[in-house]
């Protein structure tokens, strides 16, 4: 008699992560396994928007703070949450705050939950629009700026800003392919 093969349904949350206070907004769209924990979804979401992890960071879900476990009173580590532990389902939001001095604010959306696709590899970065903010450039405010400075070559400040920021800075480039490479050599997962 043949064994019946046991089939497991892995259930795959696509999230779309929005910049807040940029326009026109910069975002990403990946889609991941259900049970990644808010840590891993932590260094997906730096590799996909092409943040440093330089800077500390957390997440606010339904009214709780989840971040790196540590002294802070009222936060909870985020080592051993799984998104399906705090995802409701389906057009569920949740925000992600990287970097407390420039305060970048990501709204996430689960946009679908999907069956996982044969020999898929999760993570996986499906699209986005538009690079991310260089690292310590001032918030949104500081990021405004420094895009008005390097439109402008007269600018005073705009030979010491190319020298600052990388000079072939695009702030419409977005490379979902080298997002995918870098996912794949962290994660390296496939499904």
């Amino acid at each position: 008699m043949a064994q019946k093969k046991t089939v497991s349904k892995q259930t795959i949350y696509q999230l779309k992560i929005t910049l807040k206070g940029i326009r026109p907004p910069i975002w990403r769209r990946v889609q991941l396994d259900s049970k990644t924990t808010l840590q891993g979804l932590h260094m997906i979401i730096q590799e996909a928007m092409g943040w440093g992890n330089y800077h500390l960071h957390s997440f606010t879900i339904h009214g709780n703070e989840y971040g790196q476990a540590g002294d802070d009173f009222g936060v909870y580590s985020e080592n051993n949450v799984k998104l399906s532990d705090v995802v409701a389902g389906e057009k569920f939001k949740f925000f992600y705050t990287y970097d407390f001095g420039d305060d970048w604010e990501h709204e996430i959306i689960v946009e679908k939950e999907l069956s996982a696709a044969p020999n898929a590899k999760y993570p996986l970065c499906v699209k986005g629009k538009r690079a991310c903010p260089p690292e310590d450039c001032g918030g949104t405010s500081g990021y405004t700026e420094l895009l008005e400075i390097l439109a402008d070559p007269e600018h005073p400040e705009y030979e010491e800003k190319m020298e600052w920021f990388d000079s072939d800075f695009d702030p419409e480039f977005f490379d979902v392919d080298e997002v995918n490479e870098c996912l794949e050599e962290i994660f390296g997962q496939t499904t």
